[in-house]
């Protein structure tokens, strides 16, 4: 049974709750990670991901803390807050349970793929029998 379509609303809220968990699970993985490595892992602009962080730091989910990197130059680290953890737990939470259902759902179609297949003739060649798609395998062998 395929996933109701979501309102236009729903899918955004989805979307940014996503995009909220991929940005605050990759920097408790990488807190140093720059704006730019950040914007290519998530697959947005980096003006995008400078409005993101932005708005988790607005919102008490990231601090951003200065530092000298390698090459002596100023960058940040961004680190989660106590917030920005239980956040993060509660969006791990909602994905997991998004992506099972899909995953479910992806199961059940290839189910039902697979079913329609079985039924079907499959073409050959005008000096062979015809053979269907569940007799196939035994002839080839």
């Amino acid at each position: 049974m395929p996933l109701p379509d979501p309102t236009p609303a729903s899918r955004l809220t989805r979307l940014q709750e996503e995009m909220r968990f991929k940005v605050l699970h990759a920097l408790q993985q990488q807190p140093d990670m720059n704006q730019r490595q950040l914007a290519e892992l998530l697959g947005v602009s980096l003006g995008k991901t400078n409005y993101l962080l932005r708005a988790l730091v607005e919102k008490g989910l990231l601090k951003a803390r200065n530092f000298r990197n390698s090459q002596n130059k100023l960058a940040y680290a961004y680190l989660l807050t106590p917030s920005g953890i239980a956040q993060k737990a509660e969006l791990t939470r909602g994905y997991l349970e998004r992506k099972t259902a899909e995953f479910e759902a992806l199961k059940a179609e290839i189910e039902r793929l697979k079913a329609d297949l079985d039924g079907a003739v499959l073409p050959c060649p005008k000096d062979k029998p015809v053979v269907r798609h569940d007799q196939a395998s035994a002839h080839s062998a």
